[in-house]
């Protein structure tokens, strides 16, 4: 039988555009010390260590190498895991299965990204595989940009409910000690007012660049029984990516191919016993690049049916004091350091059902949370969350 995995410990950096003052290491070191401290072991408590970042975006070649003393993995197993946005997720999914396997009964996640240090957009360009015949242009915007389209054109949703979307988050990252944006927006008319990435996607509508690291400390049953009485269960995940010259970068916005999330929901949601999301499901931290890819997602999850997205966004569902509670963190629209965003995801729902979530604990109990990453080429994964199991 495979063993019980639980996340005892949990740390982040506090997230900014910039970090001058320290280099790599330094700063993802910063989330491992907090997540040991934590989980209140040290670093000779870690049997095992899976890091993740995108290095074209940093220009640093193999940072895994010489990083080792400050992610605690001098002499020890490991992965240093790259699948594009999805990294961070993949690298606790990695994580996770040492441990279910029985190769390790502890093992430390380390996402990480600093931008500053690098050129995003031309990693970006560099790494682009044009994907011919689905309408993809000149990257990530353009490839949201078309989809958004669609989906105005599909569902009815009109810019103001992007703008909703955007409010929500800096409601959520003003609240978070650990968001880099925090703009303190007083309403949609402001958000309505920034200009245009690429139409409909406005400045606002999108996520920043951020420099920031984030860290999870996972054990077998066994050693989580030792050292915490507030242990978060990872009760499934699933990864799913599909063939990008058929359905686009993240999917595609025509309808004629089947997006990754879908596929992955529903099977997670099968095997798992969850008939109905919002019920069964009590919160979601969900990567959502821009306020038309989260709407998307509450229907590709099934949080909602479909071309309903945005009503969610409209009656409040998935606000904080919602329903429905959905990226109470302020998600990636606040917050987005590419190889520890979905790292991210995982902590802030593992912080929910702890109770630990400070001012931005969402109103209702949080017994199970899901967490999701994002990336291309249509890649999907998603991590269940328990209290108990």
């Amino acid at each position: 039988m495979a063993n019980r995995v639980a996340i005892v410990g949990i740390g982040q950096t506090f997230h900014k555009s910039k970090r001058p003052d320290v280099n790599q290491a330094e700063m993802a070191n910063e989330a491992v010390r907090a997540a040991l401290t934590d989980a209140q072991l040290g670093s000779k408590d870690i049997e095992a260590v899976v890091s993740s970042n995108m290095e074209p975006f940093e220009g640093v070649y193999l940072p895994d190498h010489w990083m080792a003393s400050e992610m605690a993995a001098c002499g020890k197993s490991g992965f240093k895991v790259a699948t594009g946005g999805t990294s961070g997720a993949s690298a606790v999914v990695e994580a996770f299965h040492l441990i279910a396997s029985g190769l390790a009964s502890t093992s430390l996640v380390v996402g990480f990204q600093k931008h500053d240090t690098g050129d995003t957009q031309a990693g970006m360009t560099a790494c682009m595989t044009p994907v011919f015949g689905s309408g993809a242009t000149t990257g990530a915007i353009s490839e949201f940009a078309n989809q958004a389209l669609v989906y105005m054109e599909k569902s009815g949703a009109k810019e103001e409910h992007a703008a909703m979307v955007r409010l929500k988050a800096d409601r959520g990252a003003c609240r978070n000690p650990y968001a880099q944006l925090k703009l303190g927006l007083k309403g949609v008319e402001e958000i309505l007012s920034s200009g245009y990435l690429e139409w409909p996607i406005r400045i606002l509508d999108f996520c920043p660049q951020t420099c920031g690291a984030c860290a999870l400390v996972l054990a077998s049953e066994e050693i989580a029984g030792k050292i915490t009485r507030k242990p978060v269960w990872i009760a499934d995940t699933i990864t799913v990516h599909q063939e990008p010259f058929r359905a686009g970068s993240f999917g595609d916005p025509t309808g004629l191919e089947t997006y990754s999330q879908d596929v992955a929901s529903t099977k997670l949601y099968k095997r798992n016993g969850i008939t109905n999301p919002r019920k069964d499901i009590d919160m979601a931290e969900i990567y959502e690049p821009s306020t038309w890819e989260e709407m998307m997602h509450y229907e590709h999850y099934h949080f909602c049916d479909e071309n309903e997205g945005w009503k969610l966004i409209e009656k409040g569902i998935t606000a904080i004091e919602g329903e429905f509670p959905v990226n109470p963190s302020g998600g990636v629209l606040s917050t987005n350091p590419i190889g520890a965003t979905p790292v991210i995801r995982v902590a802030e729902a593992a912080l929910q059902i702890r109770g630990d979530a400070g001012e931005h604990q969402v109103t209702r109990d949080v017994k199970t949370a899901v967490a999701t990453a994002l990336g291309g080429c249509n890649w999907t994964t998603m991590i269940l969350l328990r209290r108990s199991l």
